[in-house]
């Protein structure tokens, strides 16, 4: 039987000092380490990741290699800050990073210390290079939660519910959500549908000319692991370009590798941002990242516009160093690509048998399952709650989005083995609660 006692007693007195609005509730366990693709929590439970740290551990946990040039770096300096002086491990991850981006021409980097930094970096110095005031994001959208970032975001009340004014200039338009689509709508009417409510603001308050930047997660993570439709991502690249507004692309959540392609933006061909922010697996989840984009906009700025004093430390940079290499050496790219067909085959063969699974959203290793109500086709909440928590008590951590979606990103370096045990673990899931055998947990509300 799965003991639980040292994560209860550890989150009971964690619980005296620790803020509600500091994590997302899911599952009360206290986790103690990883190797690879699996966890194990304080009560020597084991668990097959399908979380990946929430897309942070693309490497796995402790990859060897990560693992030896943290430590190694760590004996020699942890720490003095890159706001003033550099560090060789920062001076050469610059300018891979910089090669690695989809950016063509002349490329720089700024550091951070999260995503949510790096996408303040795209309102910072969108704004500086264009002298104009507005920025338009979408809703759905998770992109931090430092102010600047939490505006930009529209995925949970509580990221804007008692903390105004928020920041102003930043205007959401509709994202095209699969759930929009009509019955026996086409494809092409309901991208000029949803693009003709993008372009309404600007018909009618928003001057163009007077807009910086477009900022979109090409694949939206949080909002449920939702790729924009080709034809719409080309309507709105043309607009920008149209309108003099900079491009701007959010890869901290479905970068390095994660769709099977090194940046979410690759899926769409002849598509190139003009500023990209990364974060999470860039450091294999060390607290790092970065602002990337074309240098004339990078150049916008001056010191100390855009700096932190820990961004770009020794250490988070040796393991970005280290992490760049273990993606290039163990192909986690084409591994994720590979993988990824196995998962989408997998859900697809389950949603043929399984009237609650709906729409399959399968990008690589990473993928959106809606769970929904077969007598109404919507979102089924209960449903998912119920099956995520069984798929934890046979030995998996996977964690639901929107209420209603299962998100599925286990780390890059999982072998096909442990694939098909989390295969299986959910078949078994799915099959009980078909089978009417499964029931609430004690926490009712689990997840945003």
């Amino acid at each position: 039987m799965t003991n639980f006692n040292k994560s209860a007693e550890l989150l009971k007195e964690e619980a005296t000092s620790f803020a509600t609005a500091a994590r997302v509730k899911y599952y009360d366990i206290v986790i103690d380490h990883g190797q690879g693709a699996v966890i194990t929590d304080v009560d020597g439970n084991d668990y097959i990741d399908l979380l990946a740290s929430a897309s942070s551990t693309n490497t796995g946990h402790a990859h060897p290699k990560v693992a030896k040039a943290i430590a190694e770096q760590a004996s020699k300096l942890i720490q003095y800050t890159p706001a003033y002086f550099a560090n060789p491990n920062a001076a050469k991850l610059a300018p891979k990073l910089a090669a690695l981006s989809p950016i063509s021409g002349d490329v720089e980097v700024a550091w951070g210390n999260s995503g949510s930094d790096a996408n303040d970096a795209i309102i910072k110095f969108s704004r500086a290079y264009t002298g104009r005031q507005y920025i338009v994001t979408f809703t759905g959208a998770y992109h931090g939660s430092t102010y600047g970032s939490m505006t930009m975001s529209s995925v949970s009340l509580n990221m804007t519910r008692k903390m105004g004014p928020m920041l102003p200039g930043i205007v959401k338009v509709p994202f095209p959500d699969p759930w929009e689509q009509e019955a026996d709508e086409t494809e092409q009417h309901f991208v000029d549908r949803m693009f003709s409510q993008f372009e309404l603001p600007f018909e009618t308050y928003l001057p163009a000319e007077e807009v910086a930047a477009i900022v979109i997660e090409p694949i939206q993570g949080d909002g449920g692991i939702i790729k924009v439709p080709d034809a719409y991502m080309q309507k709105l690249y043309a607009f920008a370009k149209e309108h003099g507004i900079l491009f701007c692309v959010d890869e901290v959540n479905q970068g390095m590798g994660r769709t099977g392609k090194w940046w979410g933006i690759q899926n769409f061909p002849g598509v190139e941002p003009d500023l990209m922010s990364v974060g999470k697996s860039v450091a294999s989840g060390m607290p790092l990242s970065a602002v990337i984009g074309r240098k004339e906009i990078m150049e916008s700025l001056g010191a100390p516009g855009h700096l932190f004093t820990t961004a770009g430390n020794p250490v988070t940079t040796a393991a970005s160093l280290a992490t760049l290499e273990v993606m290039e050496e163990e192909h986690l790219v084409e591994r994720s690509a590979e993988l990824g067909q196995l998962a989408k085959d997998f859900f697809k063969q389950e949603a043929q048998e399984f009237d609650f699974i709906g729409n399959v959203r399968m990008y690589g290793l990473n993928g959106g399952i809606d769970i929904v109500d077969p007598s109404t086709g919507k979102g089924d909440s209960d449903a998912t709650t119920m099956i995520m928590n069984r798929v934890f008590e046979l030995g998996a951590i996977i964690i639901s989005l929107r209420g209603s979606v299962l998100r599925f990103q286990p780390p890059l370096v999982i072998t096909e083995e442990q694939l098909k045990q989390a295969f299986a673990i959910l078949h078994q899931a799915f099959s009980e609660y078909q089978a009417g055998q499964l029931t609430m947990p004690t926490c009712h509300h689990m997840g945003w």
